[in-house]
């Protein structure tokens, strides 16, 4: 099973991922964790590229294919053959990052994104994505608390605004896929929330348990 974690900046996914892997293996689940951009020695050279403050002038058409050589690698490297070994792959990040950042956060060409995004992957997609949502503000306030700013958190509000109704919008087109977790609420709570939706959904699978 192929899990995904997406949200805006300071939506708290990231830190929900390690707790979950750690309860899903005391469980008996074969549990991978990556990331993106990286998972990957090539990956991790583009992640220094893309979050890097020095390249504030890249142009959305280069960080979008930047992400794509990245995913392309980190897919067939690290996904793929973990997926077909029968694990469990839970990503921070994906394909979707893609069409709410730069797609409607940079309002490009959805399709002709989608088009890239299923080249890099090779048409691999979740089978559950979780989407931890937060209010913009709220999640910049944590982001700035946090002290881990990159290139991409230097956008305005609107930006963020319309990456959140893009996640929105690909909740709505594919709503089978995509549950939304609360991240305006308590660690634990958040925690709870999703270890119930991603252990309901492994259940239904069993096959995949070592």
């Amino acid at each position: 099973m192929f899990i995904t974690f997406e949200g805006s900046e300071g939506s708290g996914k990231t830190s929900q991922i390690l707790p979950l892997e750690r309860t899903l293996k005391d469980a008996g689940y074969n549990v991978l964790t990556t990331r993106e951009p990286g998972g990957t020695p090539i990956g991790d050279r583009v992640r220094e590229i893309l979050f890097d403050f020095k390249n504030t002038d890249m142009h959305p058409r280069t960080e979008i294919l930047l992400f794509q050589a990245s995913r392309a690698q980190h897919v067939e490297q690290i996904i793929k053959p973990y997926l077909e070994k029968g694990g469990v792959v839970i990503c921070d990040r994906y394909a979707d990052s893609t069409l709410a950042y730069q797609g409607y956060g940079y309002q490009q060409d959805i399709e002709q994104l989608r088009d890239l995004v299923n080249f890099a992957t090779c048409g691999l997609r979740p089978d559950l994505t979780i989407f931890v949502d937060v209010d913009v503000e709220v999640g910049l306030r944590r982001r700035v608390l946090a002290g881990k700013l990159n290139r991409l958190d230097a956008y305005t509000v609107a930006f963020y605004e319309r990456v959140r109704q893009g996640y929105y919008e690909l909740l709505r087109l594919d709503p089978e896929r995509w549950v939304i977790i609360d991240g305006n609420r308590s660690f634990e709570q958040v925690r709870v929330d999703i270890y119930q939706v991603v252990l309901e959904r492994l259940q239904q699978a069993s096959s995949y348990r070592e």
